[in-house]
């Protein structure tokens, strides 16, 4: 089991910057699939990108491939996700997720159903 704690949200103007870091506890974070998710006010929440557990290769949603980037450090527990060039339609609760299930090199999830840990959510909201 990990928990997940998130922090670095808050109110950014748009085409500015925010790095979002995700502190995991436990000894076994090695083992587990990262991903950031968001949820906007009154839609679903969504996938955001992932980082393989133990390569860091990575895998972004098509609207912020770019502009993010998801990276981790295995050796201090932690994963984080670095926001560029924000726009007014990244506002969102950001989460911070971790999946136990094991994916070969190149494969990735973006289903919310697989990532079985969740952090309490970050807001970040980013003025026009």
């Amino acid at each position: 089991q990990v928990q997940l704690v998130e922090s670095g949200g808050g109110l950014v103007q748009s085409g500015g910057s925010r790095r979002l870091p995700c502190a995991a506890s436990g000894r076994t974070f090695i083992s587990y699939t990262m991903g950031w998710f968001r949820q906007a006010p009154g839609k679903e929440r969504e996938f955001v990108a992932t980082i393989h557990r133990s390569d860091g290769s990575t895998y972004y949603e098509d609207s912020v491939k770019g502009r993010f980037t998801i990276s981790r450090d295995n050796a201090k527990n932690t994963v984080a996700l670095q926001m560029n060039s924000l726009k007014p339609e990244d506002t969102a609760v950001y989460y911070c997720a971790a999946s136990p299930k094991f994916y070969p090199r190149y494969v990735y999830t973006r289903r919310i159903s697989d990532y079985a840990y969740w952090g309490q959510g970050t807001q970040v909201t980013v003025s026009s």
